[in-house]
């Protein structure tokens, strides 16, 4: 499956921040039952490169998966060596950028203006992930989108929860990254298949 495939079917990825190897399958597959299709585990986890191979192994090409918080070209080897297929940053970082483009995995970076926008589009990404959403807020993203090309999907990524996910939806944002909403360290997987049902509600509900 690709990125965008698992987008179409549920425009959303989990941040699994905290989680352990030995808990994640668990809770993806609580996330995969509630119809979530990405999953994203962060590098300052728990050995997130062993907890990205689990992933990988246990779900093949039913959902997408891959490294957050990537800061440097070198993690991004093994984020594809582990089986993962997107890459995640809260920054521009171009050498990033244009290492997961070269591995033919999809650059999600962050970006808060329109100069860093640019630079990951030179650089090769596709996406573009507003980050901290909530600190800018869907008017932000709104005035950029005028500037954006057609074809990026902008992401809204950052203090954003279930009730918030129309008005991101409203400005142009067409994915999002959902952490404490959906996981938190240490929650029961119960709570996490009961926090991702809720998204998904909401996610249904955009036009």
């Amino acid at each position: 499956m690709t990125l965008d495939e698992a987008l179409k079917q549920c425009p959303a990825v989990a941040i699994l921040r905290g989680v352990r190897p030995d808990e994640v399958v668990d809770h993806v597959q609580a996330l995969y039952d509630a119809g979530i299709r990405g999953v994203e585990t962060p590098l300052n986890s728990p050995e997130p490169i062993e907890s990205i191979r689990r992933i990988a192994r246990a779900f093949g090409d039913r959902l997408v998966t891959g490294g957050g918080t990537v800061l440097r070209p070198g993690s991004v080897g093994e984020i594809a060596a582990a089986g993962g297929q997107i890459i995640v940053a809260p920054n521009t970082a171009p050498e990033v950028i244009r290492r997961a483009v070269a591995l033919n995995l999809e650059a999600i970076p962050g970006f808060a203006s329109a100069t860093e926008a640019f630079a990951a589009l030179d650089a090769g990404a596709k996406h573009l992930k507003l980050f901290p959403a909530a600190t800018y807020g869907p008017g932000h993203l709104k005035q950029l989108k005028a500037v954006l090309p057609a074809d990026v999907t902008a992401w809204a990524v950052g203090g954003v929860g279930a009730d918030d996910l129309a008005a991101w939806w409203a400005v142009g944002a067409r994915a999002f990254g959902l952490g404490g909403e959906i996981y938190r360290a240490g929650q029961s997987v119960a709570e996490t298949a009961a926090k991702a049902r809720r998204v998904v509600e909401a996610l249904a509900k955009l036009g």
